[in-house]
């Protein structure tokens, strides 16, 4: 029987466990095992929703040691540190648990395929003193983190006797978290009232926006970022276009013309790279962003037993330009990686990888959310806005769940969550 090892239970790792442990591992034609460092699985694209205590990991997230029991594959909890490529073996680091005592020893798992799943953490560029001041939403332990700082502001403002008083949150990178955790914390400081804190709101609290670039979301066609600039507007958001951060203090941001960005919270979410220990191990061909170079059945270039999908997945495209780390593209990846996998099984031909850009949105809570549809299916994209922006927002999370947990159990998921909304608060106090 082959051993499939997955490293990573993100969008696209645990989809891919999911439709393999589906049609391998139950017919017992592979033995599937997913490895996370994290008891815990929630979409990436709502870390922001954490970060803010709209949503937490009870109602939105999924335990794997229950998802596995479920759905016949194996989930070993642990970080890896290393690959054995002509053993293959990948070994895991001692675990530790919060009182640092160690729960298991380093570990090995044998594989005969392996896939790296591993996703992007934040790229500060070196910048002095981001690592040691300001908040990362790569997983969702830095999104508690901050959430619980979020907590504290809010709280010492609330008591605090100078009616002037305010809260200065600077977020560096203006894409799709950076702009979506903006409208969130505007949402939050005006629902604290209701929650326990009758004297705090939006008017006290200064949201501060630093992009390098020429525009926020740059990666976005400029109808869409013109849209979601004038709704960040209205809300008070001031947004510091081509302006770079040369350093952080434990007071605020030092741009690269001097000025001074006070801040009591600082966020960074200026780019993403593969972690650095990827590139560092020299198995694998890397891109810039230390992403492993894929072949066209995403495949390790320099080693077809391994593969790669997701953010950690360089993939370039005809026209040269690399497919974006986003959750649509580790969606497609999953697909593809589970097709060939089961392909290779049954001793069928393998289909090469083809990314599709069905357009992109942006939701700033329950303000705007803004975007295009199409993508590159059209020679033009369809702007929308509105009720129908978010309709197509909330189906992307939907399909991710039906993806994970098959189109019954992921129905009910949602009807579950839908009601769970509706009697629990409306916002994460603890």
């Amino acid at each position: 029987m082959q051993k499939i090892v997955i490293v990573g239970g993100g969008a696209g790792g645990l989809e891919l466990a999911s439709r393999l442990s589906r049609s391998l591992g139950r017919k017992k034609h592979a033995e599937i095992t997913l490895v996370d460092r994290s008891r815990t699985h929630i979409w990436k694209p709502l870390l922001h929703e954490v970060a803010a205590g709209i949503i937490d990991k009870h109602s939105d997230g999924v335990d794997y040691a229950i998802h596995a029991a479920a759905h016949h594959y194996r989930f070993q909890l642990g970080e890896m540190c290393a690959i054995d490529a002509q053993q293959k073996t990948i070994t895991l680091l001692p675990l530790i648990d919060e009182e640092g005592t160690q729960v298991l020893p380093s570990r090995q798992i044998h594989y005969d395929q392996l896939v790296l799943a591993i996703g992007s953490v934040s790229n500060d560029f070196g910048t002095p003193g981001v690592s040691e001041h300001c908040y990362f939403l790569d997983s969702l332990q830095q999104a508690e983190r901050f959430h619980r700082a979020l907590l504290n502001q809010l709280i010492r403002i609330n008591q605090q006797d100078d009616s002037d008083g305010r809260i200065d949150v600077a977020i560096v990178g203006a894409g799709a978290t950076g702009t979506e955790l903006a409208a969130q914390l505007h949402h939050v400081a005006n629902l604290s009232k209701a929650y326990g804190m009758p004297d705090m709101s939006a008017a006290r609290l200064r949201i501060t926006i630093v992009e390098a670039g020429e525009r926020i979301l740059p990666a976005l066609p400029e109808r869409i970022a013109n849209s979601a600039r004038k709704a960040l507007y209205k809300l008070g958001v001031d947004i510091k276009e081509q302006t770079m951060v040369a350093e952080a203090d434990e007071r605020g941001l030092i741009t690269k013309d001097g000025s001074r960005i006070d801040a009591d919270l600082m966020v960074w979410a200026a780019g993403v790279k593969a972690p650095d220990f990827i590139a560092n191990m020299g198995l694998f061909e890397t891109n810039r962003a230390n992403q492993v170079l894929a072949d066209q059945y995403l495949r390790s270039q320099s080693n077809q037993d391994i593969w790669v999908l997701g953010d950690c997945c360089g993939f370039q495209q005809e026209n040269g330009k690399w497919v974006p780390p986003r959750a649509q593209s580790a969606h497609q990846m999953a697909d593809t990686v589970a097709y060939n996998i089961q392909a290779q099984v049954t001793g069928k031909p393998m289909r090469a990888y083809s990314y599709k850009d069905y357009g992109s949105l942006v939701h700033l809570s329950k303000y705007s959310t803004v975007g295009s549809l199409m993508g590159s299916l059209s020679n033009s994209s369809m702007f929308i806005e509105g009720r129908l922006a978010k309709l197509v927002y909330v189906s992307l999370y939907n399909m991710h769940q039906f993806a994970v947990h098959g189109k019954l159990k992921g129905a009910l998921k949602l009807a579950i969550k839908k009601l769970s909304n509706a009697i629990s608060p409306k916002l994460k106090l603890h």
